[in-house]
């Protein structure tokens, strides 16, 4: 028959090293998801500056206008969820599809 002590849990310095620990591999994995997820955001703004800047061109081939501001005011609405950082994220994406406006 075999006895089996249980071991007390650790406390004091020990409970902190081993929590400190936890949760440094719980911030590597979470960091690594964010990589991963900045990763497919870089991938998803080249894609979509890509379809922009295409969508321009061919208005512009038929004497469109270079930008539709009915357009650009429904993109802006929709990351208006954002708060003001959204607005500004919104800003920098069209400007990365169709360029700065203006002699900047």
């Amino acid at each position: 028959m075999s006895v089996t002590t249980e071991q007390p849990a650790p406390t004091g310095d020990a409970a902190a090293a081993a929590t400190t620990a936890d949760d440094a591999a719980n911030i590597d994995l979470l960091r690594r998801e964010i990589d991963r997820l900045d990763a497919e955001i870089l991938r998803l703004v080249k894609e979509r500056t890509d379809v922009s800047r295409r969508i321009g061109a061919v208005r512009m081939a038929g004497g469109g206008p270079r930008i539709v501001y009915s357009r650009e005011i429904h993109v802006l609405s929709r990351f208006r969820e954002l708060g003001e950082e959204g607005r500004e994220l919104a800003m920098l994406l069209l400007r990365l599809g169709r360029g700065r406006l203006g002699g900047r």
